[in-house]
C-alpha cells in the first residue's frame, strides 16, 4: 500500500515536471513568436490597411483598375526589395524571412533578384503574376490592369554593407544627372527588356523609390527611345543635382546674351551667310531638329511615366515645378492637357504642411490610409527637360550617285 503511494507521488512529481517544462517551451516560443511580429517593417505592422487580396470578383470590377490601389500595391513590391536586401543582411529565410509578405497577398511570387556585383548587395527585384497562388483563391485570370511582371527597384538603404554603393551612386547622379554608367543600370536595364519581350511591354511595369527611381527612370527612358514602352512608377524620384544647376546657370547666360545680342546692330553680311547656312544644311541642321522636339506627341503620348513627390522632399520636389507651357491642374487624372499638348508626365503630388524629411522622403506614406493627393500639372520643367532626348536627331540624308558605306 505504501509502495502504491510512493509510486503515485513519483508520477504526479514526474507529470509536474513535465507539465512545467512544456510551459516553460510554449512561454519562451510565445514570447519568440511576439518578437517577430513586433518588427517594424512586418507587412502586419507597417504595411496597408483595409487592402483586400485579389478575389473572384475583381473577374468582374478590377482593383487594379484604381489608381489608389495600383499605386499601393507597386509601393509594397518596392519595400518588399529593401526587405529583401535586410534578410540577406541578417540571414532571415523561410518564416522568418520578411519580404515575402510583402507580395504574397496580391497573389505575386519572386522571379528573379538584381544583384550588385561590387558588394552581392539586392537592388532590385522582377515579380510576377501568381497564377498557382491565384487559382487557390478562385481566381481564375489575371485581374485587369495587373501587370504580368513587375521590376522594383530599392533605394539608399543606410546599413554597413549597402551604404557604400549607394552613396556612391547617388553622388554620380549629383554630379552627373545620369546613372547609365553604374553597374546597376546594366543590370536592371537588361532585366526589364528581357522581361518585356518576353510577355510584352504593355504587361510590365517597372517602379522605383529614391534613388531607385532614378534608374527606373533612365531605364523606361532607355528603352522608350527603342520603341518599347513599359508603365513607370517613380516615388520620390531624385531631381536635384549639380549639372542641373550648372545647366540653369548656362541657360541664364544663354538667354542674356540673346538679349544683349538683339540689340546689337544687325549685319547684312551675317544675314546672307545665315541664309546659305540654312539652305545648304543637310538633316542635321538644327532647324530641321527643332520641329521634331515640338512634335513630342509620338514618343511621350506612348510613354507617360507617373511621379509621386512630396512637397517637403527637398530631394524631389524641384520636380513640381511647370515649365510654363500650362498651368497647375488640381483635376483628376484623366484631365486632357490643353492646346493638343501631350502630357510629358503625371505628377501627383502630397502636401501635408512642414514634414521632417524623413517622413517626407519615406516609402510608407504612399500606402497610408490619410492619403491625399492631387494630379498637380502634366508639363514638369525638369521632366520635358530629361524627356527631350526621346527625340534623336534626323537620320543624315544620302548623298545621291554615293552608295552607303
Amino acid at each position: 500500500m505504501l509502495r502504491n503511494t510512493k509510486g503515485r507521488e513519483e508520477k504526479e512529481e514526474s507529470d509536474l515536471r513535465a507539465l512545467t517544462m512544456a510551459k516553460s517551451d510554449t512561454e519562451e516560443l510565445t514570447k519568440e513568436i511576439v518578437v517577430e511580429e513586433a518588427h517594424p517593417y512586418a507587412f502586419h505592422v507597417s504595411g496597408p490597411r483595409n487592402l483586400s487580396s485579389p478575389n473572384w470578383r475583381d473577374l468582374i470590377n478590377s482593383s487594379w483598375k484604381d489608381g489608389n490601389y495600383k499605386r499601393t500595391v507597386i509601393a509594397c513590391f518596392i519595400q518588399a526589395v529593401y526587405l529583401l536586401e535586410l534578410d540577406r543582411q541578417e540571414n532571415k529565410s523561410g518564416e522568418n524571412a520578411l519580404a515575402p509578405k510583402w507580395w504574397i497577398p496580391f497573389k505575386y511570387k519572386l522571379s528573379q533578384t538584381l544583384i550588385d556585383e561590387r558588394d552581392g548587395s539586392i537592388f532590385g527585384a522582377i515579380l510576377e503574376w501568381d497564377r498557382s497562388a491565384a487559382l487557390a483563391d478562385l481566381v481564375l485570370i489575371r485581374p485587369s490592369g495587373a501587370p504580368r511582371a513587375v521590376l522594383a527597384l530599392r533605394g539608399t538603404l543606410l546599413k554597413s554593407l549597402t551604404i557604400r554603393r549607394d552613396i556612391e551612386d547617388d553622388l554620380r547622379f549629383f554630379a552627373w544627372e545620369s546613372l547609365k554608367g553604374s553597374v546597376r543600370f546594366k543590370v536592371a536595364l537588361e532585366a526589364l527588356k528581357l522581361v518585356a519581350e518576353r510577355y510584352g511591354s504593355s504587361n510590365v511595369c517597372v517602379a522605383g523609390h529614391s534613388l531607385g527611381a532614378g534608374f527606373a527612370l533612365q531605364v523606361g527612358k532607355t528603352l522608350a527611345k527603342e520603341g518599347i514602352y513599359v508603365e513607370t512608377h517613380l516615388f520620390n524620384p531624385p531631381s536635384v543635382s549639380l549639372a542641373m544647376s550648372c545647366r540653369n546657370i548656362g541657360e541664364k547666360a544663354g538667354f542674356m546674351w540673346k538679349r544683349l545680342k538683339s540689340m546689337l546692330p544687325s549685319s547684312s553680311e551675317t544675314q546672307i551667310n545665315g541664309e546659305e547656312g540654312e539652305k545648304g544644311a543637310s538633316g542635321l541642321g538644327f532647324k530641321n531638329w527643332v520641329p521634331n522636339l515640338k512634335s513630342s506627341g509620338m514618343a511621350l503620348g506612348k510613354w507617360v511615366p507617373h511621379l509621386y513627390v512630396n512637397n517637403s522632399d527637398y530631394i524631389c520636389c524641384s520636380y513640381n515645378e511647370p515649365d510654363g507651357t500650362e498651368e497647375a491642374n488640381d483635376g483628376k487624372e484623366n484631365v486632357v492637357p490643353r492646346n493638343g499638348q501631350v502630357a510629358a508626365a503625371k505628377l501627383f503630388v502630397m502636401s501635408k504642411g512642414n514634414q521632417k524629411f524623413f517622413e517626407a522622403h519615406g516609402l510608407e506614406q504612399w500606402w497610408s490610409d490619410d492619403l491625399q493627393l492631387h494630379l498637380a500639372l502634366h508639363n514638369s520643367k525638369l521632366i520635358s527637360r530629361q524627356l527631350k532626348s526621346l527625340h534623336s536627331l534626323p537620320a543624315p540624308q544620302q548623298t545621291p550617285g554615293k552608295p552607303p558605306r
